[in-house]
């Protein structure tokens, strides 16, 4: 498996991401990530849809919350064609008390706690502290990456208006 050593920062410290590095133009590597009701979710689960995926380390830590609380907003402005997947390592039940207890509804969550393979397929596993990058992914109706942002610096936000403009583009 490729080692990407100082691919990313963890507030100012190079860590290293294993696997390959996901790229505009290149399909979509599958995965299976957990629901909150421990179904599969797949990237199956999308076809015919825009997916915006988002990886985040925790939904438990400050920036993870702004950031999906943010991408739950924009969600009712980009329509019925384009969903919204947050994957983290958070088991799936503590994905839902705290969807519940943020009323976050329009996006849904993924857990990558079984295998951690969606952690490796996209290139986000920080190999020093187990868990995921941010990252923000958007994928077309077709299964093409038309948008990939690997955020430098864990403990910062993404950038939004560049995924949101890429999401509608792909509409």
């Amino acid at each position: 498996m490729t080692e990407r050593a100082g691919a990313v920062l963890l507030k100012g410290n190079p860590k290293t991401l294993v696997g390959d590095e996901v790229k505009e133009g290149q399909k979509a590597p599958a995965f299976t990530v957990k629901g909150q009701d421990l179904s599969d979710i797949t990237l199956d689960s999308f076809a015919g849809k825009v997916l915006v995926l988002s990886t985040v380390p925790s939904l438990d830590t400050p920036v993870c919350e702004i950031e999906t609380k943010k991408f739950n907003e924009s969600a009712a402005d980009l329509g019925d064609d384009v969903q919204i997947l947050v994957v983290s390592l958070d088991m799936p039940f503590a994905q839902k008390r705290w969807c519940g207890a943020n009323g976050v509804s329009n996006v849904k969550t993924g857990s990558d706690y079984m295998d951690h393979s969606f952690g490796k397929a996209y290139g986000v596993r920080i190999k020093e502290v187990g868990f995921l990058a941010r990252a923000v992914f958007v994928i077309d109706k077709t299964g093409t990456v038309t948008h990939a942002q690997l955020v430098p610096e864990v403990a910062q936000e993404p950038d939004y208006a560049a995924v949101l403009a890429a999401a509608k583009a792909a509409v």
